[in-house]
């Protein structure tokens, strides 16, 4: 977390924070508590969504635990090592228990990682997931606890944009690197379980979103992963889906698939660099 500080500000006046004990302070005395778990709550109170559940978080952990989607997590690590030579700081926007963010810590050895999520038990899993990393709550939609130009790299994988944001913290001519579903992505089980669906032209309207930065580069990567029954209710309890799917009738879907199912993972990385 220490190794994070000068990156960090005040959720309430956006001074920067020093470590006091087991207390992040800013010259204003507002205060924020390193929990037991290695991480900080930024959030600034206030009604911020909760994120994702325990078990979500659970589910999540057992589904990347067995590589399903190492693809994408590598070619993630890939690209930042390209774009991202050196040290620098990695900002994970809505990086939930760090398992992306740990991937590019791993591909650029001297940067240094925030894990940024609103998820308490995400929190509690991101704080240990590289020790590079820092694990810090914050909503995405509003302002982020992070200094003006701090970070080299942001990522967004599969989770809200802040295009301002982001903008204000990347520094000039640091990079964007956002992963988004494709088509295709779990098109053999979506609608068989009950899951959301890809929105239509959803990278016209993410490249429209963008429109203030440059674009970089851009790649696309599309695996099968063989799925069993345990691993689609994974799946499907990882996210969004979560919140609209009731148990049984999840557990009737999955009786009525083959026990190992064959699953394709598509996804598209779009790069894109602030104006220097």
């Amino acid at each position: 977390m220490l190794t994070a500080l000068p990156a960090l500000r005040c959720p309430v006046c956006g001074q920067p924070l020093a470590a006091d004990g087991r207390r992040l302070v800013c010259p204003a005395g507002h205060s924020a508590d390193l929990a037991r778990q290695g991480y900080v709550n930024l959030s600034g109170g206030g009604r911020a969504h909760p994120g994702d559940t325990a078990g979500m978080v659970a589910a999540r952990e057992r589904f990347l635990a067995a590589g399903h989607y190492a693809p994408v997590a590598a070619a993630l690590a890939g690209l930042a090592a390209e774009l991202v030579p050196g040290a620098g700081r990695v900002v994970d926007v809505g990086g939930g228990t760090g398992y992306h963010l740990a991937h590019v810590l791993d591909a650029l050895p001297g940067a240094g990682g925030v894990c940024l999520d609103t998820s308490a038990p995400a929190l509690r899993r991101a704080a240990r997931a590289h020790p590079r990393a820092a694990a810090v709550g914050a909503d995405v939609w509003r302002p982020l606890p992070l200094a003006d130009g701090c970070a080299d790299l942001v990522t967004t994988v599969f989770a809200p944009r802040g295009a301002a944001e982001v903008a204000r913290v990347l520094r000039p001519g640091g990079t964007w690197v956002v992963v988004t579903p494709l088509p295709e992505h779990l098109e053999q089980v979506r609608a068989a379980l009950g899951m959301l669906g890809v929105e239509e032209r959803k990278q016209e309207r993410l490249t429209a979103g963008l429109a203030g930065f440059t674009p970089a580069t851009g790649r696309e990567v599309s695996v099968v992963r063989p799925l069993d029954r345990d691993a689609l209710r994974d799946l499907v309890l990882m996210g969004p889906s979560a919140h609209h799917v009731d148990a049984a009738a999840l557990d009737e879907r999955l009786a009525a698939l083959p026990e190992v199912v064959d699953v394709t993972v598509a996804v598209h990385l779009t790069a894109v660099t602030r104006p220097a």
